[in-house]
């Protein structure tokens, strides 16, 4: 891990913060050094072509994959490390496992336990990891199932479900954590084209609310109506940024274009 200089005293003006983020496989370079920041209660959209890096940096946020190089802050606080005067130090496990408490992330295939209910899905962290009672875990799953709109499925199985309810399921169970920041990996992308706008209603109401929501998504439509910025990364480097609504109807840089004239 290189890049050890101080923490910036504005690191925590921001719900994420990334400074010259590098993450390699081998001798692949992903992300060849992202800046860029999420302010609290944002919506921010990262779109690109597949294997841009959108997917990876995503990952990068809750340390499911570690940087090379660079830093990378959640409300202020360094991602997967600790600094003492100018090196860094890996946290353990479970104080890694601690600040993923604080960040949900749905996936673009659901990856609801099947042997679970809904119900039992979306309570299963909270008792786990938290502690919380069952009762009282149950009590606010029904609650999130109902703000999903599946109350009436709280008793059924995955198999049971279509694959818009399951991902509203997956939506509940990373909401039951009361999370601070919520990450969207492709979340409509694996649905089939009926099913994708329940899945965008419900995060629609999310950034209603004041969620802060980072989403990967070739959903054009939704990152016009609902971004409050949006990033275009290809080639593991961010080329483009800005309002949503600009970004999209007046592109600046020709590989955006380029992009755009093939998706919209």
């Amino acid at each position: 891990m290189s890049d050890l200089e101080k923490t910036p005293a504005d690191a925590t003006h921001a719900m994420v913060r990334a400074e010259r983020v590098h993450k390699s496989y081998g001798l692949v370079e992903v992300l060849k050094g992202i800046d860029l920041e999420v302010k609290q209660g944002e919506v921010f959209v990262l779109v690109g072509p597949s294997g841009s890096g959108k997917s990876t940096f995503l990952r990068c946020i809750n340390h499911l994959e570690k940087i090379n190089a660079g830093r990378l802050y959640v409300d202020g606080d360094l991602v997967g490390y600790r600094q003492k005067g100018e090196k860094l130090y890996e946290l353990k496990d479970s104080e890694v496992a601690l600040q993923r408490r604080d960040i949900g992330m749905v996936f673009q295939h659901f990856n609801l336990f099947p042997h679970m209910t809904a119900l039992e899905n979306v309570i299963e962290a909270p008792v786990q990891v938290k502690g919380e009672t069952k009762a009282a875990a149950k009590e606010r799953g029904m609650a999130l199932l109902e703000r999903v709109g599946l109350s009436a499925k709280a008793g059924s199985y995955p198999s049971q479900l279509s694959g818009g309810q399951q991902q509203r399921v997956a939506i509940a169970r990373a909401l039951a954590m009361q999370p601070k920041l919520m990450l969207f990996d492709e979340p409509t992308s694996a649905l089939d084209p009926e099913l994708v706008g329940e899945v965008l209603d419900v995060m629609r109401g999310l950034a209603e609310e004041g969620m802060t929501m980072v989403v990967v998504t070739h959903e054009m439509g939704f990152a016009r109506e609902v971004g409050d910025a949006l990033v275009f990364m290809d080639g593991g480097v961010v080329v483009e940024s800005g309002d949503p609504r600009e970004v999209l109807s007046n592109p600046q840089h020709e590989r955006t274009k380029l992009f755009l004239s093939k998706v919209l």
